[in-house]
């Protein structure tokens, strides 16, 4: 089980919507653009766990570290 720790930012007018991404020892692993994530995932190797990743970005707040588990 991988654990990674994600962080959505709010952007203000034209500064768009950001994701921190952060693995267990809390770790910078990405930071990308929320409406853009294809690039970084893949350069950290979870091109395959991008859906499950955006589905979970597009339940969690804004400002909240957030938990996700990955098999």
């Amino acid at each position: 089980m991988r654990v990674y720790y994600l962080l959505k930012i709010k952007g203000k007018a034209k500064i768009p919507d950001y994701v921190q991404l952060r693995d267990e020892k809390f770790s910078l692993l990405a930071y990308f653009r929320l409406d853009r994530p294809e690039k970084s995932l893949s350069k950290i190797g979870l091109a395959d766990e991008e859906p499950q990743i955006m589905s979970f970005l597009s339940e969690i707040p804004f400002g909240i570290v957030s938990k996700l588990e990955l098999n």
